[in-house]
């Protein structure tokens, strides 16, 4: 069983611990702004949810695959309760990886393996874009 608190510090300001031990602040006050709010961490869950997924089977195809980032844009109803009703993930994929492979992984991820999104479809029309950069066209930094 997986489990999650929140322990009330002030105004709409918690501190989260799930069963993993790990905590971190919460604040609901996008105002006051302490810490990330309730609705960007499912943001950020889905993100992290279906890059594990993508990352894993790029992994298991043998695939070169230098870096994964996804980032999700999503829109939220007007009226409480304010859901979201739709979601984009962006993945951006470096590596001399095959596009059929990176997008086998994401349609994977999103229609067999990821449960952050198969429960966030119940309320969002969900999209996706694909980038793949090969490790040449990667921006060089130069050293300070």
């Amino acid at each position: 069983m997986v489990e999650a608190r929140v322990d009330w510090i002030d105004g709409e300001r918690f501190v989260a611990q799930a069963s993993s031990g790990h905590a971190f602040v919460v604040d609901s006050d996008r105002a006051r702004n302490t810490g990330p709010g309730p609705m960007e961490l499912v943001l950020v869950g889905l993100c992290a949810c279906t890059a594990t997924d993508v990352v894993t089977i790029l992994r298991k195809k043998r695939e070169p695959v230098d870096k994964v980032e996804v980032r999700a844009e999503g829109e939220r109803a007007t009226e409480p309760p304010t859901v979201y009703t739709s979601i984009k993930l962006i993945y951006s994929v470096t590596g001399a990886v095959s596009r059929k492979a990176v997008e086998d992984a994401v349609r994977l991820s999103e229609e067999k393996y990821c449960g952050v999104a198969a429960m966030l479809r119940k309320t969002a029309k969900m999209s996706t874009e694909v980038h793949i950069a090969s490790v040449s066209e990667t921006p060089v930094h130069a050293a300070k």
